[in-house]
């Protein structure tokens, strides 16, 4: 724990002085790195800790997203009070789109989030309700204001989204090491075996949805404040398909795990961005290599060891 705790000082020190080394489009990625990797811890809370397939997790994100944008641009709420509808309503949705399907499993579950993607995306392609902007999305979004302080800078959007990813971070440490982290080891183990221990599988199953929308919808509100702007692209099932890798590559249920997935799976590709579609070959490669050469993730979480004595050669 002592050494874990060495390498996240070093890990927001580093984040603490990066801006000011880098060329404002550097720093941009950097805030999108930490809200990213928000939105992949959430998607672990689902698919590393409940064991769920979950590859529509994009939907969340840009509920959060258009919530804050159409709250603001239309009916002129402050951004920092469309924070707690945004995740509110996210954790809701959540929780309506995961009830009728949470026995499924597998390939059935993740097929069924596919589905629940794509017609969020159509939705907000075809302008529901006519708020969503159609094709172009909402623009003029504004920028939240805390104890007086406009958090409108590149730099000062960049350093809230740190202390979102910083939040987060403790909310899934805290939800490891209590019952609720060991009810969902225990679902993603084995079903049979956690019910037989009194663990409620459906209810269980529901609260990790709606813990991981609310999540990924508070990431979804910061990214709209950082460009100003939302369309349906950033939602769509790529998008998806790119936070299930994370987790997948990082390693499931390993913090670590997913702060180093989104670095491969998100900045590596950055570092070729002038060889336009190119890049995607490297990220490809990338995805291959750590599936060949570390199967259970970069950083795979470790879920504790049997006593020495227990070991121990007689």
């Amino acid at each position: 724990m002592r050494k874990n705790l060495v390498w996240y000082i070093l890990f927001f020190t580093i984040a603490v002085i990066y801006p000011h080394f880098v060329d404002p489009s550097w720093v941009d990625i950097g805030t999108t790195f930490a809200l990213y990797s928000v939105v992949a811890l959430s998607q672990d809370i689902v698919l590393g800790k409940a064991g769920m397939f979950d590859m529509g997790h994009a939907t969340f994100f840009g509920i959060g997203a258009y919530t804050a944008a159409i709250l603001n641009t239309v009916y002129n709420i402050p951004i920092i009070y469309t924070i707690p509808i945004a995740i509110a309503l996210s954790a809701l949705f959540g929780i309506i789109i995961s009830w009728p399907i949470i026995h499924l499993r597998g390939d059935y579950l993740l097929v069924a989030t596919i589905g629940f993607n794509i017609i969020f995306y159509q939705a907000l392609q075809n302008n529901l309700f006519g708020l969503t902007g159609g094709p172009n999305g909402i623009f003029g979004i504004g920028t939240p204001v805390i104890f007086g302080i406009n958090i409108s800078s590149q730099r000062a959007i960049y350093y809230f989204a740190w202390f979102i990813l910083l939040i987060t971070m403790l909310i899934i440490y805290n939800i490891d090491k209590s019952k609720l982290g060991r009810a969902f080891h225990y679902l993603r183990e084995s079903e049979i075996a956690a019910e037989s221990f009194g663990v409620n599988k459906r209810f269980y199953k529901v609260l990790a949805f709606a813990l991981g929308a609310g999540v990924a919808s508070l990431a979804g509100v910061i990214f709209a404040v950082q460009y100003a702007a939302v369309s349906p692209e950033t939602f769509n099932f790529t998008q998806s398909v790119l936070f299930f890798t994370i987790v997948i590559v990082g390693g499931p249920s390993s913090i670590p795990g997913i702060l180093l997935g989104t670095f491969v799976m998100f900045v590596v590709p950055q570092f070729f961005r002038e060889f336009a579609t190119a890049r995607y070959f490297v990220f490809g490669i990338a995805m291959i290599l750590t599936m060949i050469l570390r199967p259970q993730g970069i950083w795979p979480a470790k879920f504790g060891k049997l006593p020495k004595y227990l070991t121990k050669e007689s």
